[in-house]
C-alpha cells in the first residue's frame, strides 16, 4: 500500500503532466488562430461603427429596490422588464413610464437570476435555495398582497445562478447551477427532462454560471462556468457535450449567443470578453481594454446588438464598455457619462427590438440607455 507521502508525489506528478499537456493544447490552439475577425476586417476595409456619447443617453432611472440588483430580462414586446434584487424582491417595470406593475417578495431573498416567459405572463427567478420559482402575473394575491408562487422546480444540489425560457415556450426553461450542472425543465410538470453535465457525464468541473440559448435553434444552448470554459450542449444529446471552448483565465460569468446563432460572447474575470464560433470551436476576437498593475476589472454580463456589429459589457468598477466586434475597438464607455452608475453593473440587456438597453446596478438602479430616441441599434 502506497504511502501518503508516495501519493503526494505521484499527485504532484500527475499534475504537472496535465498542466504541460495543457499548455500544448494552448500553443496549438494559438498556432490555428492565423487571423482574427479584426484582423480580417481591417483587410476588407471595413469602416468602424461612428457612435458618439449623444447617440446613448440615459433617458429613465428605475428606482424602487433597495438592495443590490443582481439579473434583469426583458419581455418580447420590448416595454417591460422584471429585475431581481438582494431586497429579495422581483420588480416588473413599464420600461416606458417608469412605473412598477408587480412587487413580488420572494420565498428566498437570496436571488441570482430572472427571467421572463415568452408570452410575458409568467416570471421565473433562482438563488441560494437551489430552487427556481415560478409567479404568473395573472394569479389574484394572497390575503397579504403577495403573489403565490404558481411552480417550484426543485432537484438542483446548488445555488441556482441563471435561468432562460426555451424561445417560443412558456413550457420549458434550462437553469445552470452551482453543482456543475445545467438542467432543462418541463414547466407543466415540474420535472427534469435532462440533466447536463454531473458525476458520470462529460461536463464543467465547477460551478455553471450562466447559459444562453441558441435563438436559430433552441435545441443548442452553451453554458459558460468556474473551470474558465464554455461548453456547448445539444438538448436531444445530453450525456456528453458537444464542444468545449477554452481561452478564458478566470470564471466565465456570462455568456450570450450572436444574433445568427453560430457564434456566441463570453465574458470572464480575467476582464476579457472573448467571440467563438460554434461551428469550428475556434476563438474568433478577443475584446479586453489594456489595465495597469491594478486589479482588472470583471465582466459580469454582455449583450449583442440586433445585427451583432456592437458588444455591450458591463464591468465590476461600474464601467460599461460598447465595442465595435468587427474591428474589436471600444467605441463608447457607458461609465464615463452623465447619469452612469455608481457601483458594479451586475446585469444588463438589450430589449427585443434594439432600441434600448437596460443596466442594473449594485448601486440598487436599474438604467435604460435609448439608442437616438429609440431608433434600432445596427
Amino acid at each position: 500500500m502506497a504511502s501518503v507521502t508516495e501519493l503526494k508525489q505521484r499527485h504532484l506528478a500527475a499534475s504537472e503532466t496535465v498542466n504541460g499537456l495543457r499548455e500544448k493544447l494552448k500553443q496549438k490552439r494559438l498556432l490555428l488562430l492565423d487571423t482574427d475577425v479584426a484582423g480580417y476586417s481591417r483587410l476588407q476595409g471595413k469602416m468602424p461603427v461612428n457612435f458618439g456619447p449623444t447617440d446613448l443617453v440615459c433617458c429613465r432611472t428605475l428606482q424602487g429596490h433597495t438592495g443590490k440588483v443582481y439579473s434583469l430580462d426583458w419581455t418580447a414586446e420590448r416595454n417591460r422588464i422584471v429585475s431581481a434584487s438582494q431586497d429579495g424582491r422581483l420588480i416588473v417595470w413599464n420600461a416606458l413610464t417608469s412605473q412598477k406593475t408587480h412587487a413580488i417578495k420572494l420565498p428566498c431573498a437570496w436571488v441570482m437570476t430572472c427571467a421572463f416567459s415568452p408570452s410575458g405572463q409568467s416570471v421565473t427567478c433562482g438563488g441560494l435555495d437551489s430552487v427556481c420559482s415560478i409567479f404568473n402575473l395573472n394569479s389574484p394575491s394572497d390575503k397579504d398582497g403577495n403573489l403565490p408562487v404558481s411552480r417550484m422546480l426543485t432537484g438542483h444540489k446548488g445555488y441556482v445562478s441563471s435561468c432562460q425560457y426555451v424561445p417560443d415556450e412558456d413550457s420549458h426553461l434550462i437553469t445552470a447551477s452551482g453543482d456543475h450542472t445545467c438542467v432543462l425543465w418541463d414547466i407543466t410538470t415540474g420535472l427534469r427532462t435532462s440533466v447536463f453535465g454531473g458525476e458520470f457525464q462529460s461536463g464543467h468541473t465547477a460551478d455553471v454560471l450562466s447559459v444562453s440559448i441558441n435563438g436559430s435553434n433552441s435545441r443548442m444552448f452553451v453554458s459558460g462556468s468556474c473551470d474558465s470554459t464554455a461548453r456547448l450542449w445539444d438538448t436531444r444529446v445530453a450525456s456528453r457535450t458537444v464542444r468545449t471552448f477554452h481561452g478564458h483565465e478566470g470564471d466565465v460569468n456570462t455568456v450570450k449567443f450572436f444574433p445568427d446563432g453560430n457564434r456566441f460572447g463570453t465574458g470572464s474575470d480575467d476582464g476579457a470578453c472573448r467571440l467563438f464560433d460554434i461551428r469550428t470551436g475556434h476563438q474568433l476576437q478577443v475584446y479586453q481594454q489594456p489595465h495597469g498593475d491594478n486589479e482588472v476589472p470583471h465582466v459580469t454580463s454582455i449583450a449583442f446588438s440586433i445585427s451583432g456589429r456592437l458588444l455591450f459589457a458591463g464591468f465590476t468598477n461600474g464601467d460599461c464598455y460598447v465595442w465595435d466586434t468587427l474591428l474589436a475597438k471600444v467605441v463608447l464607455n457607458l461609465g464615463s457619462l452623465q447619469n452612469s452608475h455608481e457601483s458594479r453593473i451586475s446585469c444588463l440587456g438589450l430589449s427585443a427590438d434594439g432600441s434600448a438597453l437596460c443596466t442594473g446596478s449594485w448601486d440598487t438602479n436599474l438604467k435604460i440607455w435609448a439608442f437616438g430616441g429609440y431608433r434600432k441599434v445596427s
